[in-house]
Formats: C-alpha cells, structure tokens, sequence
C-alpha cells in the first residue's frame, strides 16, 4: 500500500479496509484459501466418519501416531528436498497434484474393492492374540485403505492450507498488508466451512432418496464427494497459476528484484541443518510451541468427544450427515466472531492478546466438557427433567466446545500464527515454516495420540480416561500461553527492525530518484 493512499473511515476500517485497486490481489487470494478449506472441511468430516464408525474413535489415537506422524515426516523430507530443485510454481504443482489423484483413486478403486483388499481374517487372528486395548493398533490394519485416506486428508491440511497457502501469502504479503488481510482471508475460508458443511450434509443424507438398486447409500454419498474434492483442487491450481501470472507481475503488489536479492543470499541447508538451526532459534521454537500446543490440545477434546458420537450415529451417514452440520455451525460462528472481533483485536489490542484468545477459549470450553464427562451421573435427573440423556448433552457440549474452539483457531490462533512468520528471512519461513507446520503440528498431535494411547491401554476405555486427560489438558494450555506472550514480545521486536528497514529502503530510494531527476531538470 502506498504511503500517500488515504485513511479509511471508520465503517470501512471495521469491515473492509481494502482499497480498490488491491482487490486484485485480494480476491484470488481469498478464492484460493476458499477452495483448500472447503476441501479440508470435506475430507475431515469424512475421514472421522470412515474410522469413527468402521474402528472407533480409539483408532484415532494409534493412527495420528503410527500412520500421521511418519508420513509427515517423509512429506516433510521430500517437501523440503523439492524445494531446493523446483521453482515455486513447480513445488506447488508438484505438492496438490499427489493428492487430487488420490481421493479420485479412493473413490473409484479402493472403498468400492475394500472387502477384496482388507484383511479381516489376519486382524481377527490377530486380535485374539493381543490384549483388547490393542483394538486401535489392531483396526489401522484392519481398514488399511480408511487409514490411509485418514492420513492422506490429514496431510492435506498441513500441506495445503498451513504450508502451501500460507507460505506463498507470506511470500507476497508486507507486515502492514497482512494486519488488514489475514482477518478477511479467513471470512472467505469460513464461508467454505459453511458451503463445505452444507454440501457433506446434502450428500449423506441422500440415502432415502436413492433408487433401490442403489445397494450401498454411503459408497454414492462417498463418490459424490470426492468429486467435488477433485474439482476443487483443479480450481486451486488454475487460480494459483492465475495469480502467478497476473499479480506477480504487477509492481503495486510484488517486487521480484527484492525477491532475486533473497535468493542470493539464500544458504540451502540439509534437513540436518534446519533442524539444528530451529533448535537454536528462540523465536521459531515459540512458534512450534504454539503448534503444538494446539494439536495436543485439541486432540485430547476431540476424541473424547468423538467417542461419544458414534455412540449416537453409528450409522455412516447419519455420522457424516452431523458432521456437516457441525461444520456449517463452525463455519458461521468463525465468520461472527471475525466480522465482529478478530480483525480489531488485533489491530487495536496488539498481537499478542489476539494470540491467548484460543488457549484462554480452550481453558474455558475444555474445562466445561471434561468436568460434565466427569459428573454426569450427577446430571441424570436434571436432563431427563428437560427430556434428553447424557449422551445426547455429552454429544451437544462437545461440539459446542469444538465449534468454539474452532471458531477461535480460525480467527484468532491462524492469522496470529502466520503474521509472526513475515518478519524472518527466506530461509527460515521455508525450511522453518516446513518443519513447524508439517512435522510440529503433527507432533502435537501425535503427542496427545500418545498420551490417549497409554491411558487407553492402561484404563481400557476413552470414558475413564476423562479425569487425567483434563489435567493434563490444564497443563498443556499454561505452556501455550506463556510461549505466546514470549513470541509477542519477539515479534513486536522484529516487526519494528522489519519496518525501520523498509522505511530506509523507501527513503532511499526516494532520494535515488530525486538525484536522478535533478540532472533531466
């Protein structure tokens, strides 16, 4: 934004503080984070729904562990490694393509063959064999091509939305831009949860309105589904090379000498290397904290709260069918809450307050969930006064606490997260950014898979680990927060050197110009 453009009133700072000429840039931007979180949204409602009602939520544990987290290290390596070798452009091809052709492929050759190629007679053999608290590790096996769609839809998350998106909006984005549109990225995203909702909920209720010679509902619903994946990563690429060929190349929003002068003095570094330097780097390892903080976090509530869904639906999907309308509600509870907050917060109350909104939301939302699961035999006569069961209110206050939880992820801990990467250098927002969002938050994840696991083989049941996964919930979100005011103080500090020197930079080449002109004159 040029420094002579004017100030915005104060009903369009609040809502839209975009300038025309930078819709440009701005709307292809927020049609592409569109189309990936509408793929998220698609993939995670379903991936919950095929392991959920086929193996339990129990699954989720050992899966998150033993399948997640070593294919994203191997994405991580080969991310990393294609980076050094593909332009840009390439990387991000090269990266998407991977997965549209595997949900196609699901789709139309793996779940329809998936009585021919799972091996139910070896995991019967060999659930006899091993103690019932292995039935988690026992069903990866079990519905290997369910495990591997989890995974893949997982990855899709950590790939697409945390690295891809939001490393090419780092590349092309100025400290001052990303105050004023990061919040309204996030509202095209969220409109995508409300669109993404819609659409599982529309396509899994199908069921009663199928012919009869349609034998398998959930296999139809399934295929319409990863249509739509498909088409929609198509869309993400076409409008990626869209903005490559006309934004990049308008000097109003990118500078490719400043980014030729980063790559001169880019240092290429093994994957040995980055680590080693995430290790010595106080404001990164903030960040990773943060990372995986959340994952942990997030992943103690949701399975908890998952087992208690496929109690209520164990039908596909009557499952996925909720799914959709929990997304829905978590795609309009986000938009309120950035319409209306996020992007003010933290213009006006700083970074860092925007940054403890989702810890000081988990603390909260969290803590009501657990301490029902924990007395609800207390709540017994209270419920059947006004009509419902435990199970139905356990249902309802989970997904309140994830709506919330999400809700404030959305508009608070991404756009947060993401601005404390713009003032680095090139090589710590690539190498760095890999290793935090792809491998980090898979830790964090598969950090509390392991917590779930042992609880799990040692209490037998998601129901009795309740009490310890609270306390240990507590205990992850005090660390979270004090990495985040760490990270605000460092980021703070950065965010001024980063100005100072685009200021000098401006001034100075102001002054190149004015000496250049004097002569002509």
């Amino acid at each position: 934004m040029s420094d002579s453009q004017p100030e915005f009133g104060k009903l369009r700072s609040f809502f839209w503080p975009i300038y025309s000429f930078e819709l440009k840039k701005v709307l292809p931007m927020l049609f592409m984070f569109f189309f990936i979180l509408f793929n998220y949204t698609v993939l995670r409602d379903t991936k919950d729904t095929l392991i959920v009602t086929s193996g339990g939520a129990e699954v989720i544990p050992f899966l998150k562990f033993w399948g997640v987290l070593p294919m994203a290290v191997v994405f991580m390596l080969l991310y990393s490694k294609m980076s050094n070798l593909l332009s840009k452009p390439a990387l991000f091809y090269s990266t998407v393509t991977p997965f549209i052709v595997f949900f196609g492929l699901f789709a139309v050759v793996l779940y329809p063959n998936r009585e021919m190629i799972h091996p139910n007679a070896f995991c019967d053999w060999l659930q006899g064999h091993l103690p019932a608290g292995f039935h988690g590790l026992v069903s990866i096996i079990r519905y290997w091509t369910f495990s591997l769609f989890y995974i893949m839809s997982e990855l899709w998350g950590s790939m697409a939305l945390s690295l891809l998106f939001w490393g090419f909006a780092n590349d092309i984005t100025k400290v001052s831009e990303s105050k004023r549109f990061y919040a309204l990225f996030a509202i095209g995203a969220n409109a995508s949860l409300i669109l993404g909702g819609w659409v599982v909920r529309l396509l899994s209720q199908l069921r009663d309105k199928l012919p009869s010679t349609v034998t398998d509902p959930w296999q139809f619903s399934l295929s319409m589904l990863m249509l739509v994946v498909v088409l929609s990563g198509l869309l993400i690429m076409g409008i990626y090379y869209w903005i490559n060929k006309n934004v990049l190349t308008d000097p109003r929003f990118y500078d490719p000498n400043a980014q030729k002068k980063m790559k001169k003095t880019k240092t290429k570094m093994s994957m040995v290397e980055s680590f080693k330097y995430l290790a010595q780097s106080k404001y990164l390892g903030c960040i990773a904290l943060l990372v995986m903080s959340y994952g942990i976090s997030i992943n103690l509530v949701e399975v908890t709260w998952k087992g208690q869904l496929k109690l209520a639906y164990p039908h596909p999907n009557d499952y996925n069918a909720f799914m959709g309308a929990f997304s829905m509600c978590t795609g309009i509870t986000t938009m309120l809450v950035i319409l209306i907050f996020s992007s003010n917060v933290i213009r006006r109350l700083g970074w860092t307050f925007g940054a403890l909104v989702t810890p000081v939301m988990l603390l909260i939302t969290g803590g009501a969930f657990f301490g029902f699961m924990i007395f609800k035999t207390q709540f017994q006569g209270m419920l059947a006064l006004l009509g419902t069961t435990p199970l139905v209110a356990g249902v309802m206050i989970g997904a309140t606490q994830n709506i919330l939880s999400k809700a404030s992820k959305y508009s608070f801990f991404d756009p947060t997260k993401e601005m404390s990467y713009i003032p680095l250098d090139a090589e710590s927002k690539v190498k760095g950014k890999a290793a935090i969002d792809v491998v980090g938050a898979r830790l964090g994840k598969s950090g509390g898979s392991l917590i779930q696991q042992g609880l799990i083989l040692g209490l037998g049941s998601i129901s009795a680990m309740a009490p310890y996964v609270a306390l240990i919930l507590m205990a992850i979100i005090f660390i979270w927060m004090t990495a985040a005011r760490s990270l605000g103080k460092q980021f703070a500090q950065a965010s001024e050197e980063m100005e100072s020197r685009e200021a000098e930079e401006r001034a100075q080449a102001a002054a190149d110009l004015e000496g250049t002109a004097k002569p002509a004159n």
